[in-house]
């Protein structure tokens, strides 16, 4: 399986750190083992001293596909769930500016926590879902997905242009404004509308 994650699909969190608003999907990757499953820790890691927390909502692709019509997308995701898109902004911010690609700061160990997922059918309209992220108890991203820039099916279309999905692969599908940095021993709560999907801490 493979991590496809998408950069700046809410306009405010491209605003909020200064990046333009982008006309087709920025698409980066992570490897598996970026995966931090069942609430387990974060460890911090070392190597840097600027770690974002961006909450997202995450496709599981159910279907192998390629070249998938715009049209067609829907079918080839049938649950959803809540990852952390853990960013050392320190390292992306030092890469960008030499025009450097961004693996390094999204694509170590344990920078993907990703939830359990649920069924798409149980949500009435898949683009007002709320969900959100609280640290220590204090809200710090609230997001709709009424404000994706790029939709479920046009992420799905365009990614399979160029990269063939397979079942079991993961989407993020861009995070809300309200990005910042944790700490150690900070308390993550990540809520898909009044469900939390995910509960864990920073060490």
């Amino acid at each position: 399986m493979k991590i496809i994650a998408i950069g700046r699909n809410y306009a405010e969190h491209a605003k909020e750190l200064n990046n333009p608003v982008p006309i087709v999907p920025v698409i980066f990757m992570k490897p598996d083992t970026a995966l931090l499953r069942e609430n387990k820790p974060f460890y911090h890691p070392e190597f840097s001293e600027d770690i974002h927390h961006e909450i997202e909502i995450v496709l599981k692709v159910c279907k192998e596909g390629k070249h998938i019509s715009e049209k067609f997308a829907a079918n080839y995701y049938d649950e959803i769930g809540l990852g952390v898109d853990f960013t050392a902004r320190d390292i992306q911010q030092r890469h960008k500016e030499k025009g450097l690609p961004w693996e390094l700061a999204k694509a170590f160990d344990s920078s993907a926590p990703v939830s359990n997922f649920v069924p798409k059918s149980q949500f009435s309209d898949l683009y007002n879902i709320n969900f959100s992220l609280d640290i220590n108890g204090q809200t710090r991203q609230k997001g709709n997905t009424k404000d994706l820039l790029f939709s479920f099916e046009r992420i799905i279309a365009f990614v399979s242009q160029y990269i063939t999905l397979k079942k079991g692969d993961l989407i993020f599908t861009g995070t809300p404004e309200g990005v910042g940095k944790v700490n150690i021993g900070d308390h993550l709560e990540a809520y898909l509308e009044n469900d939390k999907m995910l509960d864990f801490y920073v060490k």
